[in-house]
């Protein structure tokens, strides 16, 4: 893989991490818990595909690995999970501008739990999500969808960002593609039991939908990027990761007629602003950076 193909790779894993919320909303049948144990679940075989194809060696994993990717795998189920509510009742543009606040919530969790000094410009990134979060809301009232959708979706962030920290104590140990399919697995046999009394009742179309969800959005995006590292720098990387809120809100406003205001614009592009922000941030401390895209 040259630079070239390496940058059209990163595209191509944003563009497919943009999508999630699309095919979650076209999977209209389908319970957000039975999209997540579906999503995993191809995610799985997808990864051990790619695994297999890569031939890269399994590293031996200790008592602790076992608990931080299990606790790993909790909480991607529950990011997931808390996503696709969003996007059932909200729309795709609340659930994915309200979940890239995480960036927002990584600066303050770390302070909390690494003890790590909050700089000036992290102030500044954390003002700005919030901002954009203030303008992307389109009423301050929890009758309203948009509103809880907003809700929903700011969990699905936190937890994301939590996420992020649990992955990046144990980054470096353990191969990212390793990582991922372990908490894929976790996080289906989390669903498994909640599931699978609906699974019948899911229209076959949405299974359709499913699929490319865990197979494209999860396995060849997370696929993607970890290959294009080699050759891109993850400053790069992150950036144009960035790009992922754009990229689904386009495809969601094509799709569904999801028309965002121009208040949802303004908001949409301080949130964005701020992601790119928090990416250059991470990208002095590479760990970091690599360690959020392994449960993205």
């Amino acid at each position: 893989m040259n630079h070239r193909t390496a940058l059209a790779s990163l595209h191509i894993g944003a563009l497919f991490f943009g999508l999630t919320g699309v095919f979650g909303k076209l999977a209209a049948s389908a319970s957000p818990s039975i999209i997540v144990f579906g999503r995993a679940a191809f995610a799985v075989l997808a990864l051990s595909l790619f695994a297999g194809l890569a031939r890269r060696g399994w590293q031996a994993l200790s008592r602790q690995d076992l608990g931080r990717l299990t606790l790993g795998g909790i909480l991607l189920a529950g990011h997931w999970v808390s996503f696709f509510v969003a996007v059932k009742v909200g729309g795709v543009a609340i659930a994915t501008l309200g979940f890239a606040s995480f960036p927002a919530f990584t600066v303050i969790l770390e302070g909390v739990l690494f003890r790590e000094r909050i700089r000036r410009n992290e102030i500044v990134l954390v003002a700005l999500v919030s901002i954009g979060l203030v303008l992307v809301t389109p009423a301050f009232d929890l009758a309203s969808e948009a509103t809880t959708g907003l809700l929903w979706a700011l969990l699905s962030g936190l937890l994301f960002s939590l996420l992020s920290l649990t992955n990046r104590a144990g980054s470096g140990r353990i191969p990212a593609v390793q990582a991922a399919l372990c908490q894929n697995l976790v996080v289906a046999l989390c669903l498994l039991p909640v599931s699978i009394s609906g699974l019948s009742a899911v229209a076959p179309p949405d299974w359709l939908w499913i699929a490319l969800l865990g197979i494209f959005c999860t396995g060849v995006a997370h696929s993607l990027f970890v290959a294009s590292l080699a050759v891109i720098k993850a400053r790069t990387a992150a950036v144009v990761f960035g790009m992922e809120p754009v990229y689904g809100i386009a495809v969601a406003w094509l799709v569904f007629a999801e028309t965002p205001t121009v208040r949802m614009l303004l908001g949409g592009a301080l949130i964005i602003f701020a992601i790119i922000l928090s990416s250059r941030l991470a990208a002095s401390q590479p760990g970091k950076t690599k360690a959020a895209a392994e449960g993205a």
